[in-house]
Protein backbone atom coordinates (compact mmCIF):
# COMPACT_ATOMS: atom_id res chain seq x y z
CA UNK A 1 0.00 0.00 0.00
CA UNK A 2 1.01 3.64 -0.33
CA UNK A 3 3.62 4.93 2.14
CA UNK A 4 2.45 7.60 4.56
CA UNK A 5 4.44 10.61 5.62
CA UNK A 6 4.56 12.11 9.10
CA UNK A 7 1.70 14.43 8.31
CA UNK A 8 -0.56 11.47 7.54
CA UNK A 9 -0.88 12.34 3.84
CA UNK A 10 0.13 9.73 1.30
CA UNK A 11 3.59 10.26 -0.10
CA UNK A 12 3.24 11.38 -3.71
CA UNK A 13 -0.39 12.44 -3.22
CA UNK A 14 0.10 16.02 -4.50
CA UNK A 15 0.60 15.33 -8.18
CA UNK A 16 2.98 17.64 -9.99
CA UNK A 17 5.28 17.59 -12.97
CA UNK A 18 8.40 15.64 -12.26
CA UNK A 19 6.68 13.47 -9.63
CA UNK A 20 8.65 10.34 -8.68
CA UNK A 21 8.50 7.27 -10.89
CA UNK A 22 6.12 4.53 -9.69
CA UNK A 23 7.56 1.68 -7.65
CA UNK A 24 4.55 -0.69 -7.84
CA UNK A 25 2.89 -2.46 -10.76
CA UNK A 26 -0.30 -0.39 -10.29
CA UNK A 27 -0.05 2.97 -8.57
CA UNK A 28 -2.96 5.39 -8.23
CA UNK A 29 -2.02 8.89 -7.06
CA UNK A 30 -4.55 11.45 -5.86
CA UNK A 31 -7.19 10.26 -8.33
CA UNK A 32 -10.19 12.56 -8.68
CA UNK A 33 -13.21 11.79 -10.85
CA UNK A 34 -15.85 14.54 -10.90
CA UNK A 35 -19.03 14.80 -12.99
CA UNK A 36 -20.63 18.18 -13.79
CA UNK A 37 -24.44 18.07 -13.48
CA UNK A 38 -27.25 20.61 -13.43
CA UNK A 39 -27.39 20.27 -9.65
CA UNK A 40 -23.65 20.72 -9.08
CA UNK A 41 -20.34 18.88 -9.25
CA UNK A 42 -20.55 15.21 -8.27
CA UNK A 43 -17.27 14.32 -6.57
CA UNK A 44 -17.46 10.56 -7.05
CA UNK A 45 -13.77 10.04 -6.29
CA UNK A 46 -12.02 12.86 -4.48
CA UNK A 47 -8.34 12.15 -3.92
CA UNK A 48 -7.63 8.40 -3.84
CA UNK A 49 -4.15 6.88 -3.65
CA UNK A 50 -3.02 3.26 -3.42
CA UNK A 51 -0.54 0.73 -4.79
CA UNK A 52 -0.86 -2.88 -5.88
CA UNK A 53 1.77 -5.46 -6.79
CA UNK A 54 1.48 -8.42 -9.14
CA UNK A 55 0.17 -11.55 -7.48
CA UNK A 56 -1.59 -9.53 -4.77
CA UNK A 57 -5.29 -8.82 -4.21
CA UNK A 58 -6.75 -5.51 -3.05
CA UNK A 59 -10.32 -5.42 -1.76
CA UNK A 60 -12.12 -2.08 -2.15
CA UNK A 61 -15.21 -2.00 0.05
CA UNK A 62 -17.94 0.50 0.86
CA UNK A 63 -21.63 1.17 0.43
CA UNK A 64 -23.20 1.94 -2.93
CA UNK A 65 -22.24 5.45 -3.98
CA UNK A 66 -18.89 5.49 -2.19
CA UNK A 67 -16.90 5.69 -5.44
CA UNK A 68 -15.74 2.08 -5.83
CA UNK A 69 -16.96 1.38 -9.36
CA UNK A 70 -16.08 4.88 -10.57
CA UNK A 71 -12.50 4.19 -9.45
CA UNK A 72 -12.38 0.95 -11.43
CA UNK A 73 -13.79 2.58 -14.57
CA UNK A 74 -11.21 5.35 -14.21
CA UNK A 75 -8.38 2.83 -14.12
CA UNK A 76 -9.79 1.09 -17.19
CA UNK A 77 -10.16 4.39 -19.07
CA UNK A 78 -13.91 3.94 -19.51
CA UNK A 79 -15.07 7.42 -18.48
CA UNK A 80 -15.95 8.94 -21.85
CA UNK A 81 -17.70 12.14 -22.88
CA UNK A 82 -20.45 10.23 -24.67
CA UNK A 83 -21.35 8.43 -21.48
CA UNK A 84 -22.47 11.69 -19.89
CA UNK A 85 -23.74 13.58 -22.91
CA UNK A 86 -22.00 16.86 -23.63
CA UNK A 87 -20.43 17.06 -20.19
CA UNK A 88 -17.19 15.17 -19.95
CA UNK A 89 -16.04 13.55 -16.73
CA UNK A 90 -13.28 15.55 -15.06
CA UNK A 91 -10.32 13.33 -14.17
CA UNK A 92 -7.10 14.36 -12.48
CA UNK A 93 -4.23 12.68 -10.69
CA UNK A 94 -2.10 9.84 -12.01
CA UNK A 95 -2.70 6.16 -12.76
CA UNK A 96 0.49 4.21 -13.41
CA UNK A 97 0.27 0.68 -14.85
CA UNK A 98 3.57 -1.14 -15.21
CA UNK A 99 5.42 2.16 -15.60
CA UNK A 100 2.94 3.76 -18.04
CA UNK A 101 0.77 6.71 -16.99
CA UNK A 102 -2.79 6.16 -18.21
CA UNK A 103 -4.66 9.43 -17.58
CA UNK A 104 -2.35 11.44 -19.82
CA UNK A 105 -1.93 8.66 -22.40
CA UNK A 106 -3.56 8.67 -25.82
CA UNK A 107 -7.02 7.01 -25.63
CA UNK A 108 -6.03 4.63 -28.43
CA UNK A 109 -3.05 3.47 -26.40
CA UNK A 110 -5.26 2.84 -23.38
CA UNK A 111 -7.71 0.96 -25.60
CA UNK A 112 -4.87 -1.34 -26.71
CA UNK A 113 -4.01 -2.05 -23.07
CA UNK A 114 -7.62 -2.82 -22.18
CA UNK A 115 -8.21 -6.54 -22.47
CA UNK A 116 -4.52 -7.34 -22.85
CA UNK A 117 -2.74 -5.71 -19.90
CA UNK A 118 -5.84 -5.00 -17.82
CA UNK A 119 -9.30 -6.48 -17.84
CA UNK A 120 -12.54 -6.18 -15.91
CA UNK A 121 -15.30 -8.49 -14.71
CA UNK A 122 -18.55 -6.52 -14.54
CA UNK A 123 -21.17 -7.09 -11.84
CA UNK A 124 -23.99 -7.87 -14.27
CA UNK A 125 -22.77 -10.26 -16.98
CA UNK A 126 -26.20 -10.39 -18.62
CA UNK A 127 -25.87 -6.68 -19.40
CA UNK A 128 -22.15 -6.84 -20.20
CA UNK A 129 -22.48 -9.78 -22.61
CA UNK A 130 -24.07 -9.08 -26.01
CA UNK A 131 -27.38 -10.98 -26.34
CA UNK A 132 -27.13 -11.43 -30.12
CA UNK A 133 -23.76 -13.19 -30.20
CA UNK A 134 -22.82 -16.55 -28.75
CA UNK A 135 -20.48 -16.75 -25.78
CA UNK A 136 -17.81 -18.23 -28.02
CA UNK A 137 -18.08 -15.46 -30.61
CA UNK A 138 -17.57 -12.81 -27.94
CA UNK A 139 -14.54 -14.53 -26.43
CA UNK A 140 -13.10 -15.08 -29.91
CA UNK A 141 -13.49 -11.39 -30.72
CA UNK A 142 -11.84 -10.38 -27.43
CA UNK A 143 -8.89 -12.65 -28.26
CA UNK A 144 -8.46 -11.68 -31.92
CA UNK A 145 -8.42 -7.95 -31.10
CA UNK A 146 -5.01 -8.50 -29.50
CA UNK A 147 -3.70 -11.54 -31.41
CA UNK A 148 -3.22 -12.03 -35.13
CA UNK A 149 -4.79 -15.49 -35.36
CA UNK A 150 -7.53 -17.09 -37.45
CA UNK A 151 -11.00 -17.82 -36.10
CA UNK A 152 -10.30 -21.53 -35.68
CA UNK A 153 -7.32 -20.89 -33.42
CA UNK A 154 -9.26 -18.29 -31.45
CA UNK A 155 -12.18 -20.70 -31.03
CA UNK A 156 -9.84 -23.33 -29.57
CA UNK A 157 -8.63 -20.70 -27.13
CA UNK A 158 -12.25 -19.86 -26.21
CA UNK A 159 -13.05 -23.53 -25.55
CA UNK A 160 -9.87 -23.84 -23.47
CA UNK A 161 -10.80 -20.84 -21.33
CA UNK A 162 -14.41 -22.02 -20.81
CA UNK A 163 -13.03 -25.36 -19.67
CA UNK A 164 -10.58 -23.62 -17.34
CA UNK A 165 -13.34 -21.67 -15.58
CA UNK A 166 -15.43 -24.79 -15.05
CA UNK A 167 -18.05 -24.63 -17.82
CA UNK A 168 -19.21 -28.24 -18.51
CA UNK A 169 -18.94 -29.48 -22.10
CA UNK A 170 -17.12 -26.33 -23.22
CA UNK A 171 -16.82 -27.52 -26.83
CA UNK A 172 -20.64 -27.46 -27.05
CA UNK A 173 -21.46 -24.58 -24.70
CA UNK A 174 -19.11 -22.29 -26.62
CA UNK A 175 -21.96 -21.88 -29.14
CA UNK A 176 -24.57 -21.05 -26.48
CA UNK A 177 -25.98 -17.57 -26.00
CA UNK A 178 -25.88 -15.62 -22.72
CA UNK A 179 -29.58 -16.22 -21.95
CA UNK A 180 -28.97 -19.97 -22.15
CA UNK A 181 -26.52 -19.81 -19.23
CA UNK A 182 -27.39 -19.63 -15.53
CA UNK A 183 -26.22 -16.62 -13.53
CA UNK A 184 -23.18 -18.47 -12.19
CA UNK A 185 -22.24 -19.79 -15.64
CA UNK A 186 -22.58 -16.32 -17.18
CA UNK A 187 -20.22 -14.98 -14.53
CA UNK A 188 -17.77 -17.79 -15.33
CA UNK A 189 -18.03 -16.96 -19.03
CA UNK A 190 -17.35 -13.30 -18.19
CA UNK A 191 -14.25 -14.36 -16.25
CA UNK A 192 -13.12 -16.50 -19.20
CA UNK A 193 -13.46 -13.49 -21.51
CA UNK A 194 -11.61 -11.24 -19.06
CA UNK A 195 -8.71 -13.69 -18.76
CA UNK A 196 -8.47 -14.87 -22.36
CA UNK A 197 -5.48 -12.56 -23.01
CA UNK A 198 -3.72 -13.30 -19.70
CA UNK A 199 -4.05 -9.72 -18.35
CA UNK A 200 -1.69 -8.62 -15.63
CA UNK A 201 -4.39 -6.60 -13.85
CA UNK A 202 -7.88 -7.99 -13.23
CA UNK A 203 -10.64 -5.82 -11.74
CA UNK A 204 -13.74 -7.65 -10.47
CA UNK A 205 -16.61 -5.24 -9.82
CA UNK A 206 -19.15 -6.87 -7.48
CA UNK A 207 -18.52 -10.28 -9.12
CA UNK A 208 -20.90 -12.18 -6.80
CA UNK A 209 -23.72 -9.70 -6.13
CA UNK A 210 -26.54 -11.53 -7.92
CA UNK A 211 -25.39 -15.07 -7.09
CA UNK A 212 -26.45 -17.42 -4.31
CA UNK A 213 -24.02 -18.18 -1.50
CA UNK A 214 -22.67 -21.47 -2.84
CA UNK A 215 -22.04 -20.03 -6.31
CA UNK A 216 -20.43 -16.96 -4.70
CA UNK A 217 -17.89 -19.21 -3.00
CA UNK A 218 -17.19 -21.04 -6.25
CA UNK A 219 -16.61 -17.79 -8.16
CA UNK A 220 -14.27 -16.41 -5.48
CA UNK A 221 -12.33 -19.67 -5.37
CA UNK A 222 -12.09 -19.56 -9.15
CA UNK A 223 -10.70 -16.01 -9.13
CA UNK A 224 -8.16 -16.99 -6.46
CA UNK A 225 -7.04 -20.10 -8.37
CA UNK A 226 -6.75 -18.25 -11.67
CA UNK A 227 -4.78 -15.49 -9.99
CA UNK A 228 -2.25 -18.05 -8.78
CA UNK A 229 -2.06 -19.49 -12.28
CA UNK A 230 -1.66 -16.19 -14.12
CA UNK A 231 0.10 -14.17 -11.39
CA UNK A 232 -2.23 -11.23 -11.97
CA UNK A 233 -2.79 -8.26 -9.69
CA UNK A 234 -6.46 -8.37 -8.66
CA UNK A 235 -8.84 -5.68 -7.39
CA UNK A 236 -12.08 -6.96 -5.86
CA UNK A 237 -14.76 -4.27 -5.54
CA UNK A 238 -17.63 -5.05 -3.20
CA UNK A 239 -19.96 -3.67 -0.53
CA UNK A 240 -19.58 -6.88 1.47
CA UNK A 241 -16.53 -7.27 3.72
CA UNK A 242 -17.28 -10.99 3.94
CA UNK A 243 -16.53 -11.40 0.22
CA UNK A 244 -12.94 -10.27 0.67
CA UNK A 245 -12.37 -11.83 4.11
CA UNK A 246 -10.05 -14.54 2.84
CA UNK A 247 -9.41 -13.37 -0.72
CA UNK A 248 -7.76 -9.97 -0.24
CA UNK A 249 -4.22 -9.27 0.95
CA UNK A 250 -5.10 -5.62 1.63
CA UNK A 251 -8.38 -3.80 2.14
CA UNK A 252 -9.26 -0.21 1.24
CA UNK A 253 -12.47 1.17 2.78
CA UNK A 254 -14.11 4.00 0.83
CA UNK A 255 -16.68 6.52 2.03
CA UNK A 256 -17.88 9.65 0.26
CA UNK A 257 -15.37 9.25 -2.57
CA UNK A 258 -12.34 9.00 -0.27
CA UNK A 259 -10.35 6.33 1.53
CA UNK A 260 -11.14 6.27 5.26
CA UNK A 261 -9.12 3.18 6.17
CA UNK A 262 -6.68 0.83 4.48
CA UNK A 263 -4.23 -1.82 5.50
CA UNK A 264 -3.55 -5.57 5.57
CA UNK A 265 -6.78 -7.58 5.54
CA UNK A 266 -6.06 -9.17 8.91
CA UNK A 267 -5.51 -5.77 10.56
CA UNK A 268 -8.64 -4.20 9.05
CA UNK A 269 -10.77 -7.18 10.14
CA UNK A 270 -9.41 -7.73 13.63
CA UNK A 271 -8.14 -4.25 14.57
CA UNK A 272 -10.23 -1.76 12.55
CA UNK A 273 -9.67 1.86 13.52
CA UNK A 274 -12.48 3.77 11.78
CA UNK A 275 -16.12 3.93 12.97
CA UNK A 276 -17.38 3.33 9.43
CA UNK A 277 -15.41 0.08 9.20
CA UNK A 278 -16.91 -0.91 12.56
CA UNK A 279 -20.34 -0.31 11.06
CA UNK A 280 -19.60 -2.47 8.02
CA UNK A 281 -18.37 -5.29 10.23
CA UNK A 282 -21.37 -4.97 12.53
CA UNK A 283 -23.81 -5.29 9.64
CA UNK A 284 -22.13 -8.43 8.28
CA UNK A 285 -23.62 -11.82 9.25
CA UNK A 286 -21.14 -14.27 10.83
CA UNK A 287 -21.18 -18.01 10.14
CA UNK A 288 -18.10 -18.89 12.20
CA UNK A 289 -19.77 -18.25 15.57
CA UNK A 290 -23.20 -18.21 17.19
CA UNK A 291 -25.02 -14.96 16.53
CA UNK A 292 -26.91 -13.98 19.69
CA UNK A 293 -27.66 -10.34 18.86
CA UNK A 294 -29.28 -8.71 15.85
CA UNK A 295 -27.05 -7.26 13.17
CA UNK A 296 -26.15 -3.62 13.78
CA UNK A 297 -26.85 -1.48 10.69
CA UNK A 298 -24.98 1.73 9.96
CA UNK A 299 -27.53 4.41 10.83
CA UNK A 300 -28.47 7.01 8.26
CA UNK A 301 -27.73 7.11 4.53
CA UNK A 302 -24.56 7.66 2.48
CA UNK A 303 -23.83 11.34 1.81
CA UNK A 304 -24.70 13.18 -1.37
CA UNK A 305 -21.56 13.41 -3.47
CA UNK A 306 -22.69 16.89 -4.54
CA UNK A 307 -22.97 18.19 -0.97
CA UNK A 308 -20.51 16.17 1.06
CA UNK A 309 -20.66 17.12 4.77
CA UNK A 310 -17.90 19.43 5.96
CA UNK A 311 -15.22 18.01 8.20
CA UNK A 312 -15.34 14.23 8.37
CA UNK A 313 -17.86 13.07 5.76
CA UNK A 314 -19.02 10.31 8.13
CA UNK A 315 -19.79 12.69 11.02
CA UNK A 316 -23.62 12.85 10.52
CA UNK A 317 -23.79 9.05 10.97
CA UNK A 318 -20.96 8.58 13.47
CA UNK A 319 -22.03 7.84 17.07
CA UNK A 320 -18.66 9.13 18.28
CA UNK A 321 -18.59 12.43 16.40
CA UNK A 322 -18.71 14.46 19.64
CA UNK A 323 -15.66 12.82 21.24
CA UNK A 324 -12.97 14.95 19.52
CA UNK A 325 -12.65 18.42 21.05
CA UNK A 326 -13.58 21.80 19.53
CA UNK A 327 -16.14 20.32 17.12
CA UNK A 328 -13.22 19.42 14.85
CA UNK A 329 -15.14 16.44 13.42
CA UNK A 330 -17.56 18.82 11.68
CA UNK A 331 -15.08 21.46 10.57
CA UNK A 332 -11.79 19.75 9.59
CA UNK A 333 -11.46 16.88 7.15
CA UNK A 334 -9.26 14.16 8.69
CA UNK A 335 -6.27 12.87 6.72
CA UNK A 336 -4.99 9.33 6.72
CA UNK A 337 -2.69 8.71 9.68
CA UNK A 338 -0.73 5.62 10.60
CA UNK A 339 -2.48 3.47 13.23
CA UNK A 340 -0.44 0.28 12.85
CA UNK A 341 2.02 -1.52 10.61
CA UNK A 342 1.00 -0.59 7.02
CA UNK A 343 -2.39 0.37 8.46
CA UNK A 344 -3.94 3.87 8.17
CA UNK A 345 -7.22 5.49 9.10
CA UNK A 346 -8.73 8.97 8.70
CA UNK A 347 -10.42 9.79 12.01
CA UNK A 348 -10.15 12.66 14.51
CA UNK A 349 -10.45 10.39 17.54
CA UNK A 350 -7.20 9.60 19.32
CA UNK A 351 -5.60 6.21 18.97
CA UNK A 352 -6.42 5.48 22.62
CA UNK A 353 -10.09 6.37 22.15
CA UNK A 354 -10.43 4.14 19.10
CA UNK A 355 -8.66 1.21 20.75
CA UNK A 356 -10.85 1.49 23.85
CA UNK A 357 -14.10 1.74 21.88
CA UNK A 358 -13.17 -1.20 19.67
CA UNK A 359 -12.07 -3.41 22.57
CA UNK A 360 -14.83 -2.57 25.04
CA UNK A 361 -17.86 -1.68 22.90
CA UNK A 362 -17.60 -2.96 19.32
CA UNK A 363 -15.61 -6.21 19.26
CA UNK A 364 -17.66 -7.97 21.99
CA UNK A 365 -20.82 -7.51 19.89
CA UNK A 366 -19.38 -8.91 16.66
Amino acid sequence: MTDIGKSGAAVGEPVAQGSPAPTAFLEVRDLKVHFPTDDGLVKSVDGLSFQLEKGKTLGIVGESGSGKSVTSLGIMGLHTAGQYGKRKAQLSGEIWLDGQELLSADPDEVRKLRGREMSMIFQDPLSALHPYYSIGQQIVEAYRVHHDVDKKTARRRAVEMLDRVGIPQPDKRVDSYPHEFSGGMRQRAMIAMALVNNPELLIADEPTTALDVTVQAQILDLIRDLQKEFGSAVIIITHDLGVVAELADDILVMYGGRCVERGPAESVFYEPRHPYTWGLLGSMPRLDREQTDRLIPVKGSPPSLINIPSGCAFNPRCPYADLPKDNVTRTVRPELAEVGSRHWAACHMTQEQRERIWTEEIAPKL
